[in-house]
């Protein structure tokens, strides 16, 4: 029996790679004056590759912009600052994620967010997407100090759910980092298929959020 279901954030319910192609792209118009003298389409194109993805902190990836275009009218940190400040106006989520959390919630499933990153950026990001009212526990790595793969964070947010691993399934997009980690402590783990892993072990894997429903359904029932 399905009692619980846990999120990764970036990449699962939160389409990061569309939210980031839109915030790069309004922080050139709305910095035009200062970052202007680069073309717009390298401007975009190599915050993206410095970004890796979200995998590089962007403390460092706008130091090597500044660096690599000389940009000279605005400092790296207030390039940073309106990242902070800006990238939750462009949260592009991904279909379907809303009608099912409520449809979970209506089967009196329990539901949480592990996610890894920054506290307040992160859940800055998740009130943005209007989604906070739907979980019972948001622990984000920064303020836990620990981050996934560690299976003290899978285990804490159990515990706060008051569910056991075997109860619980855990959705991501990493096969390391969400899936595996999941199944280490006993979760179904199951993956939010992404172009850029090839096989991946996982329990259950899913292209689209509406086809969790029927997966705990059918677990449930076994």
């Amino acid at each position: 029996m399905i009692k619980a279901a846990l999120f990764d954030l970036d990449g699962t319910l939160l389409n990061r790679d569309e939210s980031v192609k839109m915030f790069i792209d309004r922080q050139y118009d709305r910095l035009n004056k200062l970052v202007g003298h680069i073309p717009k389409e390298k401007y975009v194109t190599r915050f993206i590759e410095l970004d890796n993805r979200g995998y590089v902190w962007k403390d460092k990836v706008y130091q090597q912009l500044v660096d690599e275009f000389n940009i000279a009218g605005i400092t790296w940190e207030s390039l940073l600052q309106d990242y902070l400040e800006q990238f939750k106006n462009n949260c592009v989520p991904f279909p379907n994620f809303i009608s099912m959390l409520k449809g979970l919630k209506s089967k009196s499933i329990k539901l949480g967010v592990i996610t890894n990153g920054k506290g307040q950026f992160q859940m800055d990001n998740i009130k943005a997407l209007g989604i906070e009212k739907y979980f019972e526990t948001i622990i984000v790595s920064e303020w836990e100090g620990i981050k996934k793969p560690d299976p003290q964070i899978f285990k804490k947010a159990l515990e706060q759910l008051n569910v056991s691993p075997y109860e619980s399934m855990y959705v991501g997009d990493h096969p390391e980092n969400d899936v595996k980690a999941a199944r280490n402590v006993g979760m179904k783990g199951i993956w939010k298929k992404d172009s850029q892993w090839g096989n991946v072990e996982t329990d259950f894997m899913i292209d689209d959020l509406a086809e969790l429903p029927l997966i705990i359904e059918r677990v449930s029932s076994i």
